[in-house]
């Protein structure tokens, strides 16, 4: 039987490959971007937020799933067939910029996921409704390496846009480089979740860190139940994407997927397979290490239409029940924190600290202190009141430019935290948790610089309560 099914899955995906000759890529997938970023898997600093709504034509991460739902959808047992090597159809020759092949297609379906939610939105698309489309990750997000027009948040949503033409397509890009699904948690009820969106893409996997797997276990699932329990209950996708030694945890994000019985899209399976057959290099879809440059980008959001066609072809036979994410209690600790933006705190005390403009994390702005001769006073340190059982500080790892600092909750001496990076070269935003279990009630978090030897910076990003 299990045979049989595969057969079927396989046959299926050979007709897949037909409905992209209909498919019309966007950008010259043989054109790198002109610039390339200078920071690792969780450095994107220069990377620009772009959490705007528009209608569409165009770790010291600190401490930081749910049995399938059956339906008529398409089950877990039948996906969980397709990840595997022996369901596979034989490769053949892939050119960029060609069609997907069959065994990519199939490579790509990680998890096909319980697709109810899907076939509500393209319903709302079939009948010219207004839909928001939101994605969430880091600095692929973002379009590090490929622009605000040609990433492939932009050109999935042009997509849906050329396919729907009588339907208003609002689209969210908050990705934030050099973020992980911790800070994901935080943010997430600001960037996207207030914009009510029908579908949400996640991309997270090159951004959490491998060495840390049992902490992104629970943040990503917080991420994707935080998204589905919101009030305008999205659809959820989520990316899987790869560095080009093949780092990622794509594998522990889409275990996750299948527990909570959500699609994932697999660019880590695609890309190092037909990179090992020699049919691409990884420098024709990647400026650097990790970033997907124009071709890059196109080539994934190839790969998600064509799932999202395979869901409009079968609109009319999806039915029965949702996923069910209640069943799994992991990181539902994490799903409660709210989180507040450098621009939108008001210390009580500033102290040294001035907000100012910045591309790091993307927020706009930092509370920042830079002194290049590293000496500070008691009168420097800024003061933050909060209201909420814990606290978790977002500051700015700053290169080897970084400066300790003691953090203090009501005058009491927490932690101190030293945001030099331990390779003295990559920047990136990180949350660490201060202190929990206090008293209900308004509280003071004070970060007091320390002195050191030379350049001294010290960067709050925000800070996350609950």
């Amino acid at each position: 039987m299990r045979n049989k099914n595969i057969l079927k899955k396989v046959t299926a995906i050979s007709v897949c490959a037909a409905v992209l000759l209909s498919m019309t890529a966007c950008g010259d997938k043989n054109t790198s971007s002109d610039s390339a970023p200078t920071s690792s898997a969780q450095s994107s600093g220069a990377a620009s937020s772009a959490d705007s709504t528009a209608e569409s034509g165009a770790s010291s991460a600190s401490n930081a799933s749910s049995a399938p739902n059956e339906s008529s959808a398409v089950s877990n047992t039948e996906s969980e067939a397709v990840s595997e090597v022996t369901s596979i159809p034989e490769d053949t020759p892939y050119t960029l910029g060609g069609e997907l092949t069959p065994a990519m297609i199939a490579r790509s379906r990680y998890n096909e996921g319980n697709k109810v939610r899907l076939a509500k939105v393209i319903k709302k698309l079939q009948a010219n409704e207004e839909v928001t489309v939101a994605y969430i990750g880091g600095s692929i997000t973002n379009g590090t390496s490929a622009g605000d027009d040609l990433c492939y948040a932009k050109l999935t949503t042009n997509w849906l846009q050329e396919k729907f033409s009588g339907a208003k397509i609002n689209y969210v890009n908050a990705g934030i480089g050099a973020t992980d699904s911790i800070f994901g948690v935080s943010r997430v009820e600001n960037d996207v979740i207030s914009k009510n969106p029908d579908l949400v893409f996640t991309e997270f996997a090159v951004n959490d860190i491998a060495d840390f797997a049992d902490l992104y276990k629970e943040s990503y699932a917080a991420l994707i139940r935080k998204l589905w329990n919101s009030s305008s209950a999205p659809a959820v996708v989520a990316i899987g994407m790869t560095k080009e030694d093949g780092t990622s945890v794509g594998d522990v994000h889409g275990d996750i997927a299948k527990k909570f019985d959500i699609p994932f899209i697999s660019y880590k399976d695609v890309i190092l397979n037909v990179i090992e057959n020699k049919y691409i290099t990884w420098k024709d879809i990647s400026d650097d290490d990790i970033h997907p440059n124009v071709a890059g980008h196109a080539l994934l959001s190839n790969l998600i239409t064509n799932y999202l066609q395979s869901v409009i072809d079968d609109v009319d036979n999806i039915s029965g029940a949702e996923s069910d994410l209640s069943a799994d209690t992991a990181g539902t600790d994490l799903e409660t924190l709210k989180f507040t933006a450098a621009k939108d705190i008001t210390p009580k005390t500033p102290g040294c600290f001035t907000l100012q403009e910045s591309t790091y994390a993307s927020f706009g702005s930092n509370w920042m202190v830079k002194n290049k001769e590293g000496t500070f006073a008691d009168t420097d340190a800024a003061e933050i009141e909060f209201e909420g059982s814990e606290v978790r500080l977002l500051f700015v790892m700053q290169g080897k430019f970084g400066a300790k600092a003691d953090i203090f909750v009501d005058d009491e001496l927490k932690t101190t935290i030293d945001s030099t990076s331990p390779d003295g070269k990559t920047s990136h935003v990180e949350i660490a948790k201060i202190a929990d279990g206090l008293a209900a009630g308004k509280h003071t978090l004070k970060i007091a610089p320390k002195s050191q030897e030379g350049t001294a910076n010290f960067y709050i990003s925000g800070i996350a309560v609950k």
